[in-house]
């Protein structure tokens, strides 16, 4: 059965740009246009789409005022908000992802060009996987409270030859996508004030502008700096260092012997720039044995070719489980290859990693 998607845009170009595009997938079925938020939610109590694309900036309702409508409507439709790459629709998407959407997509520039073939693509594996079974918890899930106790419930992965205990840590990295933002500041949330001993590195899939709203958003949540990273500066203990839009981030070491961060635009991984696995292969690199990473909720396999060198070189991987993901992607590919140690619950995943590197 073809997944049921309603379109919302006040531009017709959009509109068409997205019909277009849409429609050439004979697994999707476009059941309604609309051009406001208020035709949004009428249709959508009418026409219970899977899959609502909804932009964020309309004359009279906007997107954000229509979004908890739609969900209360038709609760069963996965929202992906769209936008202009802008620091305030930036801000407003991530607002968004905590009003119940379940992702969001940037608009192609007036000046189309390449970048038209990219939304294309992107805009069709997000409405097949959100519209689609792959889709396993709502985004609401990743903001249930977390414990403060060591995790009681570790799903370890057979045959998984690796220790369970972890001693001498000196750096955390994490990879995440689709569902990424909420769960992130679920996790920080519930370190805070832990694992302020080694710095921390995050590749989550997100444009320009996009990234520098969720560091903000993480400094907040975590209670420590955190920033996109600059091209050689060295990571200090306690901070956070997130991979800008556009740029991969990795970790060498200088002509002094220190380890340095560093941005590049080598070509996209898994469709990606930033991606996870330059980040893992570099740091994994540094840090051998002293290395955890914590794949999280995300499409696609990224993170996958990456934490097979880190077991190789001695570290560890922590996966999140299929049922608190909002996209069972990322964290699949580790634990269909046995790359990880233990699969988690994102609400046991911080006691986890608090009870395994603190001893506590």
């Amino acid at each position: 059965m073809p997944i049921r998607v309603l379109l919302v845009d006040d531009s017709a170009v959009i509109r068409g740009l997205m019909s277009k595009a849409l429609s050439s997938d004979p697994a999707i079925d476009i059941v309604g246009t609309a051009s406001s938020g208020d035709m949004a939610v009428s249709m959508a109590g009418n026409l219970r789409p899977d899959v609502v694309i909804l932009d964020i900036e309309m004359p009279g309702m906007d997107g954000i005022t229509a979004l908890p409508e739609i969900l209360k409507i038709s609760p069963s439709s996965k929202v992906i908000m769209a936008s202009a790459l802008t620091r305030s629709n930036a801000s407003l998407s991530i607002k968004a992802l905590s009003l119940g959407a379940t992702d969001y997509l940037t608009k192609p520039s007036s000046k189309m060009g390449v970048e038209v073939d990219e939304f294309y693509r992107e805009l069709i594996e997000k409405v097949k996987v959100l519209g689609g079974k792959s889709v396993v918890a709502p985004a609401a899930e990743a903001h249930a409270p977390a414990h403060t106790k060591a995790a009681s419930a570790i799903y370890l992965v057979p045959n998984a030859n690796i220790p369970l205990h972890v001693s001498g840590v000196k750096a955390l990295a994490i990879a995440s996508s689709t569902g990424g933002p909420q769960a992130l500041l679920s996790l920080f949330e519930a370190l805070k004030g832990h694992l302020m001993h080694i710095p921390i590195f995050i590749t989550q899939h997100m444009p320009p502008t996009f990234t520098t709203i969720l560091a903000e958003h993480l400094t907040k949540a975590s209670g420590r700096n955190c920033h996109e990273a600059k091209g050689g500066e060295i990571p200090v203990a306690g901070n956070i260092y997130l991979a800008p839009g556009d740029f991969h981030m990795i970790l060498e070491k200088n002509s002094h012997g220190q380890s340095v961060l560093n941005l590049n635009k080598e070509p996209p991984e898994n469709f990606c720039r930033p991606a996870a696995d330059p980040m893992l292969r570099s740091l994994s690199k540094i840090y051998g044995r002293n290395l955890v990473v914590v794949v999280l909720t995300g499409m696609g396999q990224d993170g996958m070719l990456g934490a097979k060198m880190v077991l190789e070189n001695g570290g560890n991987v922590i996966a999140q489980d299929e049922a608190s993901c909002v996209v069972y992607g990322m964290p699949k590919a580790v634990v269909e290859n046995k790359l990880c140690r233990a699969v988690l619950p994102l609400v046991e995943i911080a006691p986890y990693l608090t009870h395994q590197i603190e001893g506590r």
